[in-house]
């Protein structure tokens, strides 16, 4: 049974940096497509940052630059490095996986926009408030 967990959010004033990890269990964890999301109040769920069992990424044009996607297959972890954080980072963000590698092959827009449907397995999300 795969089972996905996230840590690691919290609140921050902007400019500050959060580092949130996934711990991963069930599946063979290094050949799946892994990747974080968000959601806002209100807002749609969208993708954030995406990396490939090749080590490819893929980031929303809005963190780029600013977030850094990392794994470590050895520990069967993910992670998301954020820096520079804003205030319209303020969501709860997701850990997920796919056995699939399709989502991790998509556009950075359309990974953003529609990349959550292709993903199968989710945690229970860890919330990132930015205060101004």
């Amino acid at each position: 049974q795969v089972q996905l967990g996230e840590s690691g959010g919290g609140s921050v004033q902007a400019g500050g940096a959060l580092r949130l990890s996934c711990s991963a269990s069930g599946y063979t964890y290094s050949t799946y497509c892994m990747g974080w999301f968000r959601q806002a109040p209100g807002k749609e769920r969208e993708g954030v940052a995406a990396i490939g069992s090749d080590g490819t990424t893929i980031y929303a044009d809005s963190v780029k630059g600013r977030f850094t996607i990392a794994k470590d297959n050895a520990k069967n972890s993910l992670y998301l490095h954020m820096n520079s954080l804003k205030p319209e980072d303020t969501a709860m963000y997701y850990c997920a996986a796919s056995s699939g590698l399709r989502v991790c092959g998509y556009s950075d827009s359309d990974f953003v926009r529609v990349g959550y449907y292709g993903m199968e397995y989710w945690g229970n999300g860890t919330l990132v408030t930015i205060s101004p």
